[in-house]
């Protein structure tokens, strides 16, 4: 899979395009700049577009092609990211030290997602925002109908609202909805989607 994502970030255009997820840019309009952290963060757009805002942006992926593109968007719009390159597993995430996570269409495998959200939720700082917009299982015959529009093809990593709340226990969830969209970002996510959204401040 590193391979597959590493041939998709090589090409000249941006696979996601280059502006921010609609959902996450209504969020951070509701929170003060701070320090956030973008797992799994692809290209880029939605960090370049948080330090645009003024947050302190850390970001990290497995593709070495994707942390190119990133710093070369960063570098376009004049801010500053610090992105790492590694897998989850080896990624330093200290205990309390975000004031906001972004989690945008960021799936995990099934037997290591409960783990994995766990830990993100651990690096938040007591008080701190969790933002998620990720594909439903729903979302399973939108992506067998129209492949550009994305999404997991394995039904078990994407989500439920069951599951998001079991491993985000601890989160004052103030929005956790499951709906359909119409997704418009650059070349791979295109159509109509069925999608979990996810706001909750940590206790």
């Amino acid at each position: 899979m590193k391979e597959f994502w590493n041939q998709r970030y090589r090409e000249k255009e941006f696979a996601y395009g280059i502006e921010p997820n609609e959902f996450l840019k209504e969020q951070l309009a509701q929170l003060p700049p701070g320090r956030i952290l973008f797992p799994g963060e692809g290209e880029g757009r939605n960090a370049v577009y948080a330090a645009q805002l003024g947050w302190q942006v850390n970001a990290f992926d497995w593709s070495e092609e994707a942390k190119n593109k990133a710093i070369r968007l960063a570098e376009r719009f004049g801010v500053l990211i610090d992105y790492q390159v590694g897998e989850f597993e080896h990624i330093d995430l200290p205990a309390s030290a975000y004031d906001a996570v972004s989690l945008v269409f960021v799936h995990f495998p099934a037997d290591k997602r409960r783990l994995f959200h766990r830990r993100l939720l651990q690096s938040l700082k007591p008080g701190g925002t969790l933002i998620l917009e990720g594909f439903s299982k729903e979302h399973i015959r939108w992506n067998s109908q129209n492949e550009r529009v994305g999404g997991p093809k394995d039904p078990t990593m994407l989500f439920s609202i069951d599951e998001l709340q079991d491993d985000f226990a601890g989160l004052g969830i103030s929005v956790l909805e499951e709906k359909e969209v119409e997704l418009n970002e650059g070349l791979f996510h295109v159509g109509t989607a069925a999608v979990i959204r996810l706001v909750g401040k940590k206790n």
